[in-house]
């Protein structure tokens, strides 16, 4: 199968995960993939494959959103058309761009199926502005999505809140984000014995408003942590970040390593790590929550987006996404004091991406939407050749098969 994937290769953020992961895995499966991609010829980052690039001119792009330029939209319908052999499937990791919602018109102008997966973070509860703000996102997109082919979100939840918004039930697909469960596995590491700590705690993520990240550091420091534990922050130092690192450094026992591009290094740290803490506002389904509980780590999430889904039955610890510092507070000294309890809950969280999240699982079930929706395809475009035939000998419903035929035979025979 050919897939013609739209996704994103910088910056670093968890759709550029969610495009490598997919992306690589389809290659190991046998199937053919052209990546297209928004980039002024920019050098792609080491950890994708050698795919096949097109590359969309772009004004401005960052980790969330993207500003493509006034013609971009005509370079990837030529580029589309242009593609030999033709794609099968159009698969957007959609950008937050204009040019998600110009996406239905081209694909149907050139009759190829088109699949989005719809990244944004939400909230279950409209709590605070943040939640409210990403609420407003679903119903921008909402009619949008209602026009394409198929829409893969992460959770439940989601798929409620599309459906509210007029998105068609039979359109959604509810795949779980995974996770490789052989890289992304409990191992020996010595990250924790450099630091010199005996309880390591872990963020990893952008350093946003919407992470709340501020919130662990305020609970941290209110904590007493002591000098054998050590918090470690893991993400992009923006200008949120250079607010924060004053306040909120070594003499607390916190250090602040930085994005890390190199993937061994990030699961070297998760190797080593007893908590990992997400303490976000808003959320999707968060790859760096299910790739610490693959490593084995006892995790706590906030109830946003999905994460409280994926932690449910005791896979770990749930937060309300409102008084976290509080909560955080009373709970950080339990965690740093009760080695046994921690060790039972990576247990417990590895077993639930082994269940529900492996990687393998996502790709077959995106196997088996694609191979859905090209039969549906198939069937459509029989009836509109069947529609064209005159009423005398267009056959009804009733002479044909669900399944392959060959077209000469819907052809009448010419009259003697």
């Amino acid at each position: 199968m050919h897939i013609a994937w739209l996704g994103k290769k910088t910056p670093f953020c968890g759709n550029v995960t969610y495009s490598r992961e997919v992306t690589n895995a389809l290659l190991d499966r046998e199937h053919q993939v052209s990546f297209f991609h928004f980039a002024q010829e920019e050098a792609s980052p080491d950890n994708f494959p050698d795919l096949r690039e097109i590359q969309i001119p772009f004004l401005y792009k960052s980790q969330i959103y993207t500003i493509p330029t006034l013609k971009s939209a005509k370079v990837l319908e030529k580029a589309l058309r242009d593609l030999s052999p033709k794609p099968d499937i159009v698969h957007a990791s959609l950008t937050l761009s204009p040019l998600d919602f110009m996406l239905p018109e081209i694909c149907q102008e050139l009759n190829l199926p088109l699949v989005a997966t719809f990244h944004p973070a939400f909230d279950r509860k409209l709590r605070n502005f943040t939640s409210g703000t990403q609420h407003l996102m679903y119903q921008l997109y909402a009619p949008s999505l209602a026009k394409y082919d198929r829409v893969i979100i992460f959770s439940r939840i989601q798929r409620d809140l599309l459906i509210k918004l007029g998105v068609p039930a039979e359109r959604i697909a509810v795949i779980p984000n995974g996770v490789d469960i052989e890289r992304y596995s409990p191992g020996a590491s010595s990250f924790k014995a450099q630091l010199g700590a005996k309880r390591l705690f872990l963020y990893q993520g952008r350093i946003a408003p919407e992470k709340n990240v501020e919130s662990l550091l305020k609970a941290w420091k209110q904590a007493n942590m002591g000098e054998d534990s050590q918090l470690v922050i893991v993400g992009n130092h923006g200008t949120l970040a250079a607010s924060l690192i004053p306040f909120y450094g070594e003499e607390q026992g916190i250090k602040w390593l930085g994005f890390l591009a190199d993937e061994r290094d990030r699961i070297n740290i998760l190797r080593s790590t007893d908590v990992f803490i997400l303490p976000s506002l808003v959320e999707g389904l968060s790859l760096s929550l299910l790739e610490a509980m693959a490593c084995g780590v006892a995790c706590v999430a906030t109830d946003a987006g999905a994460d409280g889904e994926v932690l449910e039955d005791e896979a770990g610890i749930v937060l309300e996404t409102q008084r976290v510092t509080s909560q955080l507070r009373a709970l950080l000294p339990q965690l740093r004091d009760h080695s046994s309890w921690t060790r039972m809950l990576g247990q417990k969280a590895r077993q639930r991406v082994e269940e529900r999240y492996t990687l393998s699982r996502n790709i077959a079930q995106v196997e088996a939407l694609y191979e859905d929706l090209l039969d549906e395809h198939r069937r459509k475009r029989r009836v509109s050749v069947l529609n064209k035939i005159p009423s005398p000998w267009r056959p009804t419903a009733f002479d044909i098969p669900r399944g392959r035929y060959p077209m000469d035979s819907i052809v009448p025979e010419p009259e003697s």
